[in-house]
């Protein structure tokens, strides 16, 4: 499960790295081009990450947060490549 917080119609798509929330939690701050109309930006999400980890697409779903900023993310292939990617990225 990932944390994310996506900003929507950004210049250009990005992971930023893990940003510190005001509540203690931890999240994974991500910029896509993609406006946030009818899904867009949610598939533009899963492909960044999907490339980013070297996964496929139908490896990332959306669990929580279709239509908000902060969305929940389950990544099917738990593998030590993926999860080392992950920490690369964070």
């Amino acid at each position: 499960m990932l944390s994310l917080r996506v900003t929507p119609n950004a210049g250009r798509d990005i992971i930023d790295g893990a940003e510190a929330r005001d509540d203690g939690s931890t999240v994974l701050r991500i910029r896509v081009k993609a406006v946030p109309d009818k899904g867009k930006a949610n598939a533009a999400v899963i492909a960044l990450l999907a490339k980013s980890l070297g996964i496929s697409k139908s490896s990332v779903t959306l669990v929580s947060g279709e239509t908000a900023r902060l969305k929940t993310m389950l990544v099917a292939d738990a593998s030590d490549a993926v999860l080392e990617r992950l920490t690369a990225i964070a």
